[in-house]
């Protein structure tokens, strides 16, 4: 993308779309049930489509234009079922398999599918992030015993507990500088924030944001830091301020919202997943998100 062109896209100069068009009000993208009741994980390839798990079946990662059409992008192998996805720079796309402890990975040319990282002490993982270097970080929830893992895998798949002793650590993301990482914790309703080090390990954990009801699942960044959180079983996304203010809280169309992400033309338009219609359901934001930002600064 030219460079002029994105800074203008990043300041609100320009605007796709008409003026006068509605924000965070949510329609619907798929049909009901094209998705199973597994639909998580949903990230933007370079493209706009949507990249979504469980598509049709179990097992599966779904690929969704931004007219809404659906198929099949990918089978994962065996027993392997897919919930967070995140890709890197280059196109490659990384797949959390919780059953199966694995972090797989798709070759952005071939498809072809490997697995880049695993670890025996993972319960799962579940959810993740990705930093502006390209390093991942899975959230590994347990969810009988209500807590949970932080892990770090970096770009040549080998794997390091950062965390422990944690509550049940769900959505993950990397602030916008790549210097703080957000957790949420389902169960006990806790949002995170670590100081991410320059050897890559994590301190000075403070308590961002503890909400009263409802549990919380996925979340991303746009470009201002604001982390847009699922509040599953209230139906709404909320938006939070990089210092834990509630900015915005939009409804999605079902109680059940798993996931998020950012794409569309302008990086403006968030996709969420939601599972009571088996569904990826759509709204306007105000400002591009984050990973838009990241590829098109690639570009």
């Amino acid at each position: 993308m030219n460079t002029l062109i994105l800074q203008a896209a990043l300041t609100g100069l320009l605007v796709f779309g008409q003026a006068d068009e509605k924000l965070f009000v949510a329609s619907p993208l798929t049909m009901p049930k094209e998705f199973t009741p597994g639909i998580e994980g949903p990230a933007c390839d370079r493209d706009g489509n949507v990249l979504a798990v469980n598509f049709a079946k179990q097992g599966t990662i779904g690929r969704v234009t931004p007219g809404g059409k659906a198929e099949v992008f990918v089978q994962l192998p065996g027993t392997s079922i897919g919930n967070g996805i995140r890709f890197d720079r280059h196109g490659a796309m990384y797949i959390a398999d919780y059953v199966n402890h694995n972090v797989l990975r798709v070759d952005p040319k071939t498809k072809e599918l490997t697995t880049f990282a695993h670890h025996d002490d993972m319960n799962q993982p579940n959810d993740l992030a990705i930093g502006p270097e390209g390093t991942l970080y899975a959230s590994d929830p347990n969810w009988e015993n209500g807590t949970g893992q932080l892990w770090r895998i970096d770009r040549d798949g080998s794997v390091t507990k950062l965390a422990s002793n944690l509550g049940t650590t769900n959505g993950i993301e990397v602030s916008p500088d790549g210097q703080t990482l957000y957790v949420n914790e389902s169960k006990q309703r806790n949002v995170w924030a670590f100081k991410i080090t320059a050897d890559k390990k994590l301190q000075g954990k403070r308590l961002l944001k503890q909400f009263d009801d409802h549990g919380f699942d996925g979340m991303r960044c746009d470009v201002d830091g604001n982390l847009y959180i699922t509040r599953y079983g209230k139906g709404t996304v909320v938006k939070l301020s990089p210092d834990g203010k509630v900015l915005q809280e939009i409804g999605v169309l079902g109680p059940r919202p798993s996931n998020i992400c950012f794409g569309g033309p302008d990086g403006r338009t968030a996709y969420v997943t939601e599972v009571e219609h088996t569904r990826l359901v759509q709204f306007r934001v105000d400002r591009p998100g984050l990973a838009w930002q990241r590829w098109h600064e690639s570009d």
